[in-house]
């Protein structure tokens, strides 16, 4: 159980993807790795052939999650990723596939 001012430490993580993303179930195995995680956001297609990928948790744990995305069988896909960090905006239930 997280502590009670746990929401205070809580951060954003917005990753967007480069690469082959799209087309080869990137989106459903990140919604299966986000299983594991304590995590809340969701993770969508661009119009522009990338994947954008918003999460919020705790800071080790969405560093976690990342990783664990590209060890889920990815990295061959991505070419490059635009990490940002923010403050958590606490707007997502759980996580989601947005299309």
């Amino acid at each position: 159980m997280l502590p009670a001012n746990a929401h205070t430490h809580r951060r954003r993580l917005s990753v967007n993807y480069s690469g082959r993303v799209q087309g080869v179930g990137f989106r459903y195995t990140v919604k299966t790795v986000a299983t594991g995680f304590e995590i809340t956001g969701i993770v969508r297609n661009l119009a522009d052939g990338r994947v954008e990928l918003v999460a919020e948790g705790l800071r080790d744990e969405l560093e976690s999650f990342r990783l664990a995305i590209l060890d889920a069988g990815l990295a061959g896909f991505v070419r490059d990723e635009q990490v940002n960090w923010a403050a958590a905006k606490n707007e997502f239930r759980g996580f989601e596939i947005v299309r």
